[in-house]
């Protein structure tokens, strides 16, 4: 008999801790999950999301519809269609979608044409063992696929603002160290002003300085950056943006780039971002973020620490960071600007949205 149960025990104990392996953090987590999280006050993008995550669908799927709902709504006039037209006055789309249980990611960049943004991305992943389409071949691809297009992305809005940025002689842009032949360009790089005639001689440079900060704003410039944990723990983020207004045709920031613009891992957590992307895709912060989260470090340090690193290097810098653990903690810091970023949770009636002051970087 006391063999028997001895070996009844050693069963019974080896069921438990199976069971616990595969439901514990179900059982852990389910007051807690699902959770919502987005950059600035999208409240419409996160009920959305909500919805979504709270009827059973899976985190990616979640942030699909949040971000899709972004697009729709043109968040902010940065999202989606008919906002931040470039040089040339037409709007693209640069979108990224991130599995943090795969890691698998799919982005297109300077996408024409097609509006949704986030639903070709999620075509890139999902359909193509690529990571990332652009310009017009993204496109294509796109439309090839199902989506709706091709279509103007302008509207009589982002016309307006970039007719009126042409009577400006086109100030303020985004170049440097060039010298204009008319108000508007083309442009040559100052030292070739000694070349030849007919380029003008004014030794100011044209454009912003090296961070490119003092035309970022939220109104100008901004992305959304959603995360999302499902009922199974499962994390996934996305990002959708029309980019900076008046960028150099071409330009790709921060949104498409994973661990720059929203980084996830389901083991450990998700981070979202937004701002001066040129400058913080050179740091990669939200998968610093993330990082620093598996090593330990809380959320909130997390994200400061993110932010300190760029703005050590560049003070002038515009920029804000979300984290969130993977156990549902989340935090924010920014620089330069009053962030706010939007939360739904369980023991939530509606979406909360939480502000953040920037702090002073130590030197």
């Amino acid at each position: 008999m006391s063999a028997n149960s001895d070996k009844l025990g050693v069963a019974i104990f080896f069921f438990v801790t199976l069971f616990s392996a595969a439901f514990g953090d179900e059982a852990r987590d389910a007051g807690k999950f699902p959770l919502v999280v987005s950059t600035w006050p999208f409240l419409e993008a996160v009920r959305a999301a909500w919805r979504a995550v709270d009827g059973g669908l899976s985190a990616v799927d979640a942030v699909v519809e949040g971000c899709s709902a972004c697009e729709e709504l043109r968040c902010d006039g940065t999202v989606g269609p008919g906002g931040s037209p470039d040089e040339n006055g037409e709007t693209t789309i640069d979108a990224m979608i991130m599995n943090g249980i795969t890691m698998e990611v799919g982005a297109v960049a300077a996408m024409r044409y097609v509006s949704d943004g986030i639903k070709a991305a999620r075509l890139v992943m999902q359909h193509t063992k690529h990571t990332m389409l652009v310009g017009e071949q993204a496109s294509i691809f796109a439309i090839s696929m199902g989506l709706p297009g091709p279509k103007n992305l302008s509207s009589e809005d982002s016309i307006e603002k970039w007719k009126n940025w042409k009577k400006n002689k086109c100030q303020p842009n985004f170049r440097k160290n060039v010298m204009p032949i008319d108000d508007c360009g083309p442009y040559r790089p100052e030292s070739s002003s000694k070349l030849g005639g007919g380029i003008c001689l004014n030794t100011k440079t044209t454009g912003l300085d090296e961070s490119g900060s003092s035309v970022f704003n939220l109104h100008n410039h901004d992305t959304i950056s959603l995360a999302v944990i499902d009922k199974l723990g499962h994390i996934a983020v996305g990002t959708s943006t029309n980019g900076a207004t008046f960028k150099i045709p071409g330009r790709v920031g921060d949104g498409p780039i994973a661990g720059s613009s929203a980084y996830a891992d389901t083991d450990v957590g998700a981070c979202g971002a937004t701002g001066d992307g040129d400058t913080m895709m050179r740091f990669l912060p939200c998968y610093q973020v993330v990082e620093s989260m598996r090593l330990g470090m809380e959320p909130k340090l997390a994200a400061q620490d993110a932010i300190a690193r760029i703005a050590r290097k560049y003070p002038d810098f515009v920029g804000a960071i979300f984290a969130v653990n993977k156990n549902g903690i989340h935090a924010g810091a920014c620089h330069g600007w009053t962030f706010q970023y939007s939360v739904r949770s369980p023991d939530m009636a509606d979406v909360e949205v939480y502000t953040v002051i920037p702090e002073m970087v130590a030197e």
